[in-house]
């Protein structure tokens, strides 16, 4: 009886590295199946919705205090989900609630889903990365595990408008990044681009087209532009591992 009651007992460190692997591959198949019914049932109606600026606000505006939670829910998954593009939340966040309203409320959820993605990279691996991101863009990060300057180059590379932050989000919980440090490049590091997109939601919403129009373009060259960047410290960076190694 005694030992009938110690297998049920059992706790999950005692399993074996086997069964471990089979626990893990389960999570990460309800995960994937999660996330895809939520990407085809919540995030695309939700994509149709807020590319709709002026119902989006009068959807909010109709909710009270939960037009502001919910969008901040949106902005979570967003992140989590990390298929559904960023920007158009962060131009309708402006459009809904103003420039700095909606930067914080957008910089709420996206940090909120941010520290979600790191922590399940860390309890799954690799594997969970993989769901969302080719094995071809992992490696080109494979530099962040190994460069002595790895946490100034994530905080620059957040810094940079159109540089892609969820990946990087995702691929800080392969590394041994401290949870502080990961936190505050996850939020302080997206305003910049954020503030950007804010300005020119809020622009639309007070109806000033020419100025809209402008920042909008702005903030896409600047993404262009970081993008740019973003390739070339890659490559630089990668070189580098790769001269060391000879």
């Amino acid at each position: 009886m005694q030992s009938i009651e110690k297998k049920q007992m059992k706790k999950p460190s005692d399993l074996s590295k086997k069964q471990q692997k089979i626990l893990a591959a389960l999570a990460i198949a309800v995960y994937i199946m999660v996330m895809l019914a939520v990407g085809v049932v919540i995030g695309i109606p939700i994509l149709r919705f807020v590319s709709e600026p002026e119902q989006f606000r009068l959807w909010v505006d109709s909710h009270g205090i939960w037009g502001p939670i919910l969008y901040v829910a949106f902005v979570f998954l967003q992140v989590v989900v990390a298929l559904i593009p960023g920007e158009v939340f962060e131009i309708v966040g402006g459009y809904a609630f103003g420039t700095w309203m909606g930067t914080f409320l957008c910089l709420l959820g996206s940090t909120l889903g941010s520290v979600s993605v790191f922590a399940l990279v860390r309890r799954y691996g690799v594997k969970l990365v993989q769901v969302f991101f080719s094995l071809d863009k992992l490696k080109a990060l494979h530099f962040l595990k190994k460069s002595p300057k790895r946490i100034f180059l994530f905080w620059i590379i957040f810094m940079i408008p159109g540089t892609p932050k969820d990946l990087l989000c995702y691929y800080a919980g392969l590394t041994d990044m401290k949870w502080k440090t990961f936190i505050l490049i996850a939020s302080l590091g997206r305003i910049p681009a954020m503030i950007t997109s804010t300005v020119g939601g809020d622009a639309l919403g007070l109806q000033n087209y020419v100025f809209a129009i402008v920042i909008l373009v702005i903030a896409v060259a600047i993404s262009g532009i970081g993008l740019f960047i973003y390739n070339r410290i890659c490559d630089k960076e990668e070189k580098e591992i790769e001269t060391h190694k000879k």
